[in-house]
């Protein structure tokens, strides 16, 4: 059976199946056994800035909130340090701010409680005009650069797929001091509920058909383990539900798969069925292990380049037949 250990942010994972941030990650007892069916690690739900009208408050004897705001970030981190305590895998904090004087404040706090790793959740939607997509580029990179300086821990980022180069924004992460980048933050947009005429706010979790958008980035930002200096830790998020899925993000790049949809339908100790699911892949088709297979797929490894770029879009059109 092929060998699913794993390297992600600088630590030895014993498989690239990772709790993506998500209501489970604070629940000790969901978080126990999905490490038991084999996750890796375990992605916090993010803390964020900013109160939202109407949204529950945290009590000081919650122990497993779907999400904290700052300023009850409290049992937040006491749960944190609880789960450092009892669990040996990485843990990951998870952050969702604007202002960067509140990413380097918190940061500090996850740093101090015993989180393995930072994650920068960059979700911004851009919807004033006077701010341009350069203005919006700056201050996440400012963000970045700040926590950068505030914590010694990795720091790895949740992006949004919403980016003119998304390779290019990356190589500036780098250069600020981060160490992975996870693709792509999911959009909850909202819906129009024609019978009452008002904005519709429902939660969609992922299913596989959202996949396909991740690989390309995954294949476009895949680059060989140095031989000095660090690597780019790359995670996918979204889309994941099964084995094939895990196999095919790891073909194009990545280092770990982020499950939360998957688990939310399935239960914790569903990380054993994709578990079970990708050493079946890698053994049907010999292979060895994660790092074997890591970016065979990729844009600089796959036999013909051509099928991640714009001419494959072309020829994708020009060999469309309608169906009788």
């Amino acid at each position: 059976m092929a060998v699913v250990r794993t390297q992600w942010l600088g630590f030895t994972l014993e498989s690239p199946v990772v709790v993506a941030s998500s209501p489970l990650s604070l629940d000790a007892d969901a978080v126990a056994r999905a490490i038991d069916a084999g996750a890796g690690a375990i992605v916090l739900p993010s803390l964020f800035e900013l109160p939202v009208t109407g949204a529950p408050k945290l009590s000081q004897t919650d122990e497993a909130p779907s999400g904290v705001f700052v300023d009850e970030r409290g049992p937040y981190l006491k749960q944190l340090e609880r789960l450092r305590k009892r669990f040996s895998v990485p843990i990951v904090g998870s952050l969702n701010a604007t202002s960067p004087f509140i990413w380097a404040g918190i940061a500090k706090d996850l740093e101090s409680a015993g989180a393995s790793a930072v994650e920068l959740n960059l979700y911004e939607v851009g919807a004033a005009v006077e701010r341009s997509a350069q203005d919006i580029e700056q201050a996440q990179l400012e963000a970045a650069r700040t926590v950068r300086a505030a914590i010694t821990i990795p720091i790895a980022v949740k992006l949004s797929m919403f980016y003119g180069s998304v390779p290019a924004f990356v190589t500036q992460l780098l250069a600020v001091g981060v160490t992975g980048v996870t693709v792509f933050n999911r959009f909850y947009q909202p819906d129009i509920n024609l019978k009452t005429m008002d904005v519709d706010r429902r939660l969609q979790l992922s299913n596989s058909s959202e996949l396909p958008i991740r690989l390309h980035a995954l294949a476009a930002l895949y680059t060989p383990t140095p031989e000095s200096g660090p690597p780019l830790w790359l995670g996918c998020t979204g889309g994941v539900h099964t084995g094939e899925d895990a196999a095919k993000a790891i073909l194009c790049g990545a280092h770990v798969v982020q499950i939360a949809s998957a688990l939310l339908l399935n239960g914790p100790a569903y990380v054993r069925v994709i578990v079970d699911g990708l050493k079946r892949v890698f053994s049907e088709r010999s292979i060895e292990s994660v790092e074997d297979a890591r970016g065979r797929l990729s844009l600089s490894r796959v036999p013909d380049p051509e099928r991640w770029t714009r001419l494959n879009y072309v020829r994708q059109l020009a060999a469309w037949e309608p169906t009788t």
